[in-house]
C-alpha cells in the first residue's frame, strides 16, 4: 500500500523549517493522503493518568483538519468517564499499534467498547497509534482497517516521530508552563537529581545535610506531583521534562 521512504527523509529533513502545529501535520498528512490514510492529530498525554484537565486544542491537542468534525469534541467527553483502549495503549506500547489491534488484544465489554462506536459514527475504519516517549501520541486513521506490513508501520512511525519532536519544540513554552504547575520545590529537585545520579537516600541526606526522613519525604512529594507510581517513575518522568538533567 505504501512505498514512501523518499517522501518520509524529505519530510524528516524539511520538518524542522516548519513554524506552526498546522503546516507539521499538513506536511506529513500530504505524503500519505493519497495511500487512504490521513493525519488524526496528536496529543500531549497528561502527566497524571485519568487527567483531562490540561487537554487543550491548540495547546495539548492538536487535531488536522481531515479529523471529522465533532469527534474530538465527543471522544473527550467520553475519555472523562472511561478511557478508551487506545488510550491504555499509548501508555503501556512502545511501538505503533493499530485500533483493531488494541481492542483483539484488550477485549473491551459492554461500555468500554463505546470508542470502537465512536470510531464508526465518525466513519473512522481504524487508527494506527503512534506513542513516542510515553508523552505524546500522534495517530493516523483511515475509513478501512489498516493491514500494514513492518515497513509501512516503520515508515509511518519515522515520519510521527519526527513530527511530535517538531510539535514538542513548537509548543515548549506553553508545555514549559504546564510543569512549572507541578511546582516542584529546588529541594525536591535536588533530591530527585541526586537520585537519579545513582545515590542512595542516605547518601543524598550526607550531601545535602538532611536527614533520610526529610529525603524521603521531599521524595514523595515530588513523585505526587508528578503522578508518578514511585521514585524510580518520578525520576524517570523528570527527565523527560528535562526539569533535571
Amino acid at each position: 500500500m505504501l512505498s514512501l521512504p523518499n517522501e518520509i527523509l524529505h519530510f524528516t529533513e524539511a520538518v524542522d523549517k516548519l513554524d506552526t502545529p498546522e503546516g507539521v501535520l499538513d506536511a506529513l498528512n500530504a505524503i500519505i493522503a493519497a495511500r487512504k490514510i490521513n493525519v488524526l492529530g496528536a496529543v500531549l498525554l497528561p502527566l497524571q493518568y485519568g487527567d483531562t484537565s490540561c487537554l487543550e486544542v491548540g495547546r495539548t491537542v492538536f487535531l488536522h483538519k481531515s479529523a471529522p468534525k465533532g469527534w474530538w469534541d465527543e471522544h473527550l467527553q467520553f475519555i472523562k468517564r472511561s478511557p478508551s483502549p487506545g488510550d491504555v495503549m499509548a501508555r503501556l506500547v512502545l511501538a505503533p499499534y493499530t485500533y483493531s489491534e488494541a481492542m483483539q488484544k484488550l477485549e473491551p465489554l459492554g461500555v468500554d467498547r463505546w470508542s470502537q462506536e465512536l470510531n464508526l459514527k465518525y466513519g473512522i475504519r481504524d487508527v494506527l497509534g503512534c506513542p513516542f516517549g510515553g508523552r505524546w501520541i500522534l495517530a493516523y486513521w483511515s475509513k478501512r482497517q489498516m493491514h500494514l506490513s513492518m515497513q509501512e508501520r516503520a515508515l509511518l512511525f519515522l515520519g510521527a516521530a519526527f513530527a511530535i519532536i517538531r510539535l514538542q519544540a513548537l509548543t515548549q513554552p506553553f508545555i514549559g508552563r504546564l510543569v512549572k504547575g507541578a511546582a516542584l520545590t529546588p529541594r525536591e529537585l535536588s533530591v530527585l537529581r541526586l537520585m537519579a545520579d545513582g545515590q542512595r537516600v542516605g547518601d543524598a541526606a550526607q550531601h545535602l545535610g538532611l536527614g533520610e526522613e526529610t529525603i524521603r519525604s521531599h521524595l514523595k512529594k515530588a513523585q505526587l506531583k508528578l503522578g508518578a507510581r514511585n521514585s524510580v517513575q518520578a525520576i524517570v518522568r523528570a527527565i523527560r521534562l528535562h526539569l533535571i538533567p
